[in-house]
């Protein structure tokens, strides 16, 4: 099949049913002017999706199933999946739609019959022979004889179209008020008996109306039928959707002008008393319903055989509906369960309620494949690079389009809808656990927001340098990940809530398929490691001849914040200084990347109960104050340690108290922590006392006890200074590169 089916499946069912039933019922209850506003507003609707149609079609390989294939293989067969079986629904219950429709075409030929024959045909009797008719052709002759049929339906439907254009009727008694209709209650006569018709809203009628919009979507399930679908479908579907548009707007105002309102409310089928002969309106209608009815029971098997090739249907039932007959891969065991399902609704016999359920699926369909292409414009994958290009606004404004629309024409049905959506996404997801799902939607927009920010964050900082606040951008290398936690646990905290956090796994060696290899088996095991904790820690690895060279990498390389980091940790247990030595043997490269700098000794009993934070400043902190104070801030923003109690404690002499208390006052509430004045110690130093034995005394069953260390602290690649803290737990000693401003 060529472009010319696809065009012949879309403007049988665009100029179908609902045109010959229900635009003359529009212009009686909204007004000419608003049923207009109902058909841009549809087209505001199908314009962007036949755009995005285009767009996904021509950047992949579409196969069989239609706009189910194409959700699915942009959104993932969970989205796709879920979204797949409401659009089969609404297709098989349009085949429903159609046959209640052929039947009212009949109204007159059942009364005729009933008369002249003395028999009593009721109208379910014609909806059940039309659908069992239907069955049989599908059953017996497959789609290729629902294609040669449209050829005939569409000649007699432009010509039904024709004759009502050039034909007249009594006229809308000079009315030019394009907004006026039928009162609120019209009242009116039939056969002896008085009548009465409630006028419908905006809302109400635009949900009747909707499903003649639908027919964009009806070529779409031909797509694994035809020749070349990357050309057929953007042509065949936009071509349909432009010449419905200027058919439906001719219509309206032929309608309008040639019949009083009331008229067009009592009278659905008005349009023959205005065709030049007036069965050609019913027998248009019926060829309409009949084309209509061809395409949606063409269309929905497809449909349903695609979801079942995907295994999206648990067990032998996917198997089952996946087969296609041998000689034409004719979707036999899909269609039975859609003649089923129209056998079902037919019975319902209510257009107008038909009408509603029906464009609650095409709507929630049409927004998924609006959405489908804006996704993919935010993402900008360099594998989507479809040959027809719609624009991203586009898009967007249509599926959002689609959303609101919704809920306006039933909120009830509306959210029915996206819940059902929502249950069917949880239930394949739970079934499919491999398949993409919403957070591989995501992945590449989430990709490009950051790389803007980050691209601005750094423009800004270079403009403004001296307004930026300090936040931590914390760096960790380490090899000893996997043996202990301690260092991986205190990068998280830090940088949970007020920045971001780098821990680097440590690969000692050159850079060789073999080490690579190493370096994905460890990020990975990395990763899985940090999933049974609130980490918000970005995790990778390094390959380097030495730890030297290793650090000397890291701290010239941006974290993830794409910012440099400023601040770098390292952790030693404390029967091991291995890693101390690094740290200050490495001392000199830190100090000029001006990086602040924490050592982390971990002790056997580690954090404890988390209960318990002690900050010492001493005399030669006044550096390192701040850092100190915000490291016990910084640490309390973790759920781990939101109990936690913060003691701050300072030693002096007699001479220095008075200032030494007005100036940590000063910082505590500069900074704005949570320090009450209350665990704010001031210890007079004996002058038999070294200071480093309080602090042991002081703080040897704390949790963690944060102080700073200096430069000279390291002179001469000495740990004498962390050694004399040997009585003390889990310490963390912190150098600031400079006074950091926390006002």
């Amino acid at each position: 099949m060529g472009t010319l089916p696809v065009f012949m499946t879309a403007i049988s069912t665009i100029l179908g049913a609902i045109l010959f039933l229900r635009f003359g019922y529009a212009i009686a209850h909204v007004g000419l002017a608003f049923t207009l506003l109902i058909i841009l507003v549809g087209h505001l609707v199908t314009i962007p999706t036949a755009m995005a149609v285009a767009e996904i079609a021509t950047n992949q390989k579409v196969e069989g199933g239609g706009a189910y294939y194409m959700i699915s293989r942009s959104f993932g067969l969970n989205i796709g999946g879920a979204i797949g079986i409401a659009l089969f629904l609404s297709q098989a219950i349009s085949v429903a739609f159609y046959i209640i429709a052929f039947t009212r075409s009949c109204s007159d030929l059942i009364e005729f019959v009933n008369q002249r024959f003395d028999l009593l045909v009721q109208p379910w009797m014609v909806n059940y022979g039309f659908m069992a008719l239907l069955t049989l052709l599908m059953l017996s002759k497959g789609a290729n004889v629902g294609v040669k049929a449209l050829y005939g339906v569409v000649v007699i439907l432009l010509g039904s179209l024709a004759m009502f254009f050039f034909g007249s009727g009594p006229g809308n008694g000079g009315n030019v008020d394009f907004f006026s209709s039928i009162p609120e209650v019209l009242v009116y006569e039939e056969g002896g008996v008085m009548k009465e018709i409630k006028r419908f809203t905006f809302f109400e009628v635009f949900t009747f109306i909707f499903p003649a919009f639908t027919g964009i979507a009806a070529g779409l399930g031909l797509s694994g039928d035809l020749k070349n679908p990357k050309v057929s479908i953007p042509k065949g579907t936009l071509w349909a959707t432009i010449c419905g548009i200027v058919v439906y707007i001719l219509v309206a105002i032929k309608l309008y002008y040639s019949a009083p309102l009331d008229q067009l409310a009592i009278d659905e089928l008005y349009m023959e008393k205005i065709a030049v002969w007036g069965p050609i309106i019913p027998i248009g209608l019926a060829c309409a319903a009949v084309s209509s009815a061809l395409g949606s029971i063409m269309i929905a098997p497809r449909t349903l055989q695609a979801l079942g090739a995907d295994s999206i249907i648990p067990g032998n039932v996917s198997r089952w509906l996946g087969k296609g007959r041998l000689k034409d891969n004719e979707p036999i065991n899909a269609t039975i369960i859609t003649v089923i399902i129209g056998f079902l609704v037919v019975s319902l016999d209510d257009i107008n309620a038909v009408a509603e359920i029906i464009s609650m699926f095409f709507m929630l369909t049409y927004g998924a494949i609006c959405m489908v292409s804006f996704f993919e414009h935010m993402a900008a994958d360099p594998s989507y690079r479809p040959n027809f290009k719609s624009k991203w606004y586009v898009s967007l404004f249509g599926g959002l389009l689609c959303f609101y629309l919704m809920f306006k024409m039933n909120f009830s049905y509306a959210l029915a809808s996206v819940v059902l959506m929502i249950l069917m996404y949880v239930w394949i997801s739970s079934r499919k656990k491999e398949a993409k799902g919403i957070a591989e939607l995501f992945k590449g927009i989430i990709f490009q927001i950051t790389r803007s920010l980050q691209i601005t964050l750094q423009k800004r900082d270079q403009q403004n340098p001296d307004e930026e606040r300090w936040r931590p951008f914390i760096l960790s290398i380490s090899s000893d990940g996997f043996d202990r936690r301690a260092g991986f646990d205190m990068v998280r905290w830090i940088a949970y809530r007020y920045g971001f956090g780098t821990y680097i796994h440590f690969i000692e060696g050159f850079l060789n398929e073999e080490t690579k290899k190493e370096s994905d088996k460890v990020r990975k095991r990395l990763i899985q490691l940090a999933r049974g904790v609130n980490s918000r820690v970005y995790l990778d690895t390094i390959i380097s001849p030495s730890y030297t060279s290793a650090i000397a990498q890291g701290v010239q390389l941006p974290g993830v914040s794409g910012k440099g980091n400023n601040m770098i940790l390292f952790e030693y247990p404390e029967h091991d200084k291995v890693n101390l030595k690094h740290m200050i043997d490495n001392f000199g490269i830190l100090k000029a990347t001006e990086m602040d700098i924490c050592a982390l000794r971990s002790s056997m009993r580690g954090f404890g109960m988390k209960k318990n934070i002690h900050l010492w400043i001493t005399s030669t902190d006044f550096e390192n104050a701040n850092l100190i104070i915000l490291m016990g801030y910084m640490l309390l923003g973790h759920p781990e340690w939101k109990n936690a109690k913060l003691s701050v404690f300072t030693i002096f002499n007699d001479d220095d108290r008075e200032a030494k208390e007005a100036r940590l006052m000063e910082l505590i509430e500069s900074g704005r922590v949570p320090i009450s004045p209350n665990n704010v110690q001031f210890i007079r130093q004996a002058a038999s006392n070294n200071f480093k034995d309080v602090i042991n005394e002081r703080s040897k069953d704390a949790d963690l006890t944060v102080l700073g260390f200096n430069d000279q602290d390291v002179q001469g690649k000495s740990t004498t200074f962390f050694e004399a803290y040997d009585e003390l737990g889990n310490a963390l000693f912190v150098n600031a590169h400079r006074e950091l401003n926390i006002e």
